[in-house]
């Protein structure tokens, strides 16, 4: 008889052969797939009473994932959108599993055939230009941190980048670099779609201190 299909091996291969070497995906993707699993392992000590390593893909068949993903709305209080995108993770591995043990696609198709809930998408309200002069006169630009700041929100007012691509993650030092109006600047991690008039050469200069 063939042995029971460790998940905690299909896992690790999962991580560091699906995700980090063929897909090459972000940190902050193996981030959220790794806490997906972390609630997912301690649903199953919870519910099952066995460790990740005593875990088979039997295990987690498509009841089970069902009723981990209702726990997360039930007694973890998360959104829709957020058991949905556990659902995400969750699929990905499954599909990588059904290459990898064949022998178990019923079991998978069942999981991989588990829907995402609709929800309403909240709409988004955009600051007005007299909203957006009020944040950018906010910072007292006679101290160091104000021309931060102030820096820092006109780049955001004005390119519409996320707080993680605010943080220049991943941007080379360019001390020689010149910033121009409407000209795209690409770096490893990070897109400007076009710098304002407005960024003084100071606050230029600062940034650049900053990458």
């Amino acid at each position: 008889m063939k042995p029971a299909c460790n998940v905690a091996t299909l896992i690790e291969r999962f991580f560091t052969e699906r995700l980090i070497r063929q897909r090459n995906v972000s940190g902050n993707t193996i981030a959220s797939y790794r806490n997906t699993f972390r609630l997912l392992f301690m649903f199953a000590q919870a519910r099952l009473r066995k460790s990740p390593s005593a875990l088979t893909l039997a295990d987690l068949d498509a009841a089970f994932i069902d009723a981990f993903l209702t726990d997360l709305e039930v007694k973890r209080g998360a959104s829709v959108k957020t058991r949905n995108l556990r659902l995400t993770a969750i699929r990905s591995f499954f599909r990588f599993v059904s290459f990898e043990e064949p022998a178990h696609s019923a079991l998978i198709q069942r999981v991989l055939a588990i829907p995402s809930k609709h929800h309403d998408k909240r709409q988004v309200h955009f600051l007005t230009r007299p909203e957006i002069e009020a944040v950018l006169a906010a910072p007292d630009r006679t101290t160091w941190l104000g021309r931060r700041d102030h820096a820092l929100l006109l780049v955001a007012a004005q390119t519409g980048l996320r707080l993680s691509e605010l943080a220049l993650t991943g941007m080379p030092a360019a001390p020689n670099c010149a910033l121009s109006p409407a000209r795209p600047i690409v770096s490893a991690n990070l897109v400007f779609r076009f710098i304002c008039r407005q960024l003084t050469d100071s606050q230029a200069a600062y940034l650049r201190s900053q990458v």
